[in-house]
């Protein structure tokens, strides 16, 4: 769900785990291949992937002796021990010692204000170090709830507001009323050019996966491209004739859907390098902060409304760009 993260994030130290040994005798049907071949015939249950892994840390032996070129020729008879050593990937729901901005909590929830440069979920280069392992290392009750009750993301490089469930009654509802639009999440953002003289603006257009760039997202015509459908509303805060501060209020929840509407629009965020923007005022990061949010608690029925202050860099490129900005202004 809406802006999501995917980059490189610092991570703490794994967990030991004993690693498990798995025998393997060369069967008859099986004398002559080579013995990566075997081994992915033998030990079905992992993927080759894995497989080569373990071949490439010099986890299987041949005989007694490490096996250094997995395209050998094994024979009928040959003894073959494999070290199952865990992934990362398995290891990376780990607890870890984080300090977290917690905005409010209570039996059922919590909200926390992310900052920039945390990643949200583990994922290949950030098996450690993301929000989900500081959230299992601040609350044992987190393991009981998938992906440790996480029910939306923030790009890693976004800041801001993230609601997380403490419980699977109040994830599921959490999902079903981020689904039915009853969250209303509220962004502010930099971009680069003056706004212009309309000073609300709401952008209706699909997005999907890039076709000339499958690593970015684009604005996509969904009679010739994959994509869903996407809103978000823009109201003009304060500019000059090189930024605009502008208030993003999303409808939908779609990969980099602000960055995407935001450049559709010919106002890229500041810093914003996959989709136009260029680093200014200080600013080396996308200048998007998901400042306020608003829903109705899934359990108590208790209407919260939060909201986390400006970051001190976009605030500070504000005051270098001799722009004004207070909460009440943008509520």
């Amino acid at each position: 769900m809406g802006e999501a993260g995917d980059e490189e994030a610092e991570g703490g130290e794994l967990e030991s785990a004993a690693p498990e040994l798995r025998e393997i005798t060369v069967p008859p049907a099986q004398h002559g291949l080579r013995a990566d071949k075997v081994l992915a015939e033998c030990v079905a249950e992992f993927s080759r992937s894995y497989l080569q892994q373990l071949l490439a840390q010099g986890a299987v032996s041949l005989n007694g002796r490490p096996l250094a070129k997995p395209s050998a020729k094994v024979a009928a008879g040959d003894r073959m021990v494999l070290e199952m050593r865990p992934t990362q990937q398995s290891m990376a729901f780990q607890p870890e010692s984080m300090a977290l901005d917690v905005v409010h909590e209570d039996e059922h929830l919590l909200v926390v204000n992310k900052p920039a440069g945390l990643v949200v979920h583990p994922a290949p280069g950030n098996w450690t170090g993301t929000l989900l392992n500081g959230l299992l290392g601040r609350d044992p009750r987190a393991r009981e709830v998938p992906r440790a009750g996480i029910v939306h993301r923030l790009d890693k490089d976004t800041s801001g507001l993230m609601v997380v469930a403490r419980s699977r009654g109040a994830m599921d509802a959490l999902v079903a009323m981020i689904a039915a639009r009853e969250v209303s999440r509220q962004y502010l953002a930099i971009g680069h050019k003056a706004w212009g003289p309309r000073r609300h603006r709401e952008v209706d257009a699909p997005i999907g996966r890039d076709p000339r760039n499958r690593l970015r997202m684009a604005v996509v015509d969904l009679a010739q491209h994959a994509g869903k459908t996407a809103r978000t509303d823009f109201d003009w805060i304060d500019g000059n004739d090189e930024v605009c501060l502008v208030r993003c209020t999303l409808h939908t929840g779609r990969t980099h859907q602000i960055r995407v509407h935001m450049a559709s629009l010919g106002h890229p965020l500041v810093a914003d390098t996959v989709y136009g923007g260029r680093e200014a005022a200080g600013l080396t990061r996308q200048a998007l902060h998901a400042f306020r949010l608003a829903f109705r608690h899934p359990v108590t029925g208790q209407d919260l409304v939060l909201h986390a202050p400006l970051p001190p860099d976009m605030a500070q490129a504000l005051e270098n760009w001799g722009l004004r900005y207070n909460r009440d202004q943008s509520l």
